[in-house]
């Protein structure tokens, strides 16, 4: 049946409304695609008003998620181009520059002489266009990126194949990460991170592949 925007609205309001007074918000969901400028009044605050955490965008599949690792590592939360023609190895971690985000075009253009300098490698549950064109494709199960990546991360420490010029090393050079073993703090000095020792006894140290 037709009705007017004025009851429209008034329709959505009153559910709302009965949603908080039944202490229900969780059952409002938001969920939209690109964002304009008001995005902080009607997207953000909005849900936040309501008393709802369910506010869903196409973010999660687009250039946010590309912007997570070099947030976390370089505190950086932009758009990037990669060097990808001086590169030997590449790991592709949820992320399809074939097809999308802002760089598809120069991505399309020289993945032919990517894949002849560098090893491509595409950790997706999906089949997606980049993972189609790489030379290793890991379809980990949804949700299991963080095991993957602790246990990366525990073979690399244990087998002595990080970077000494980088990351540091062990004082007397011997490696001391041993499987299920702490490593006191002060007999490893770092150079360019920041509590790999601390790391590795709070988690890695357990996180076997």
């Amino acid at each position: 049946v037709p009705i007017t925007w004025e009851e429209a609205l008034d329709t959505v309001a009153d559910k709302i409304m009965e949603l908080r007074d039944n202490n229900e918000t969780h059952k409002y969901m938001l969920m939209r695609g690109r964002y304009s400028y008001m995005r902080d009044i009607i997207y953000d605050r909005m849900t936040k008003i309501i008393g709802s955490p369910n506010n869903i965008s196409h973010s999660a599949l687009c250039a946010e998620a590309d912007k997570f690792g070099p947030y976390f590592t370089e505190g950086l939360w932009d758009y990037r181009q990669y060097d990808v023609k001086n590169t030997r190895y590449i790991i592709l971690w949820g992320t399809d520059p074939l097809s999308s985000n802002r760089q598809v075009s120069y991505y399309l253009s020289a993945w032919g002489d990517v894949l002849d300098h560098a090893q491509v490698v595409v950790v997706d549950p999906r089949l997606s266009s980049t993972a189609a064109k790489a030379h290793t494709w890991l379809p980990i199960k949804p949700g299991q990126d963080g095991a993957l990546a602790v246990a990366l991360a525990h073979v690399i420490l244990t087998e002595g194949l990080w970077s000494k010029e980088f990351v540091g090393d062990f004082v007397d050079g011997v490696n001391l990460f041993v499987a299920g073993e702490e490593v006191d703090e002060s007999s490893f000095e770092e150079v360019h991170t920041s509590g790999v020792v601390k790391w590795w006894n709070l988690e890695l140290k357990d996180r076997t592949p």
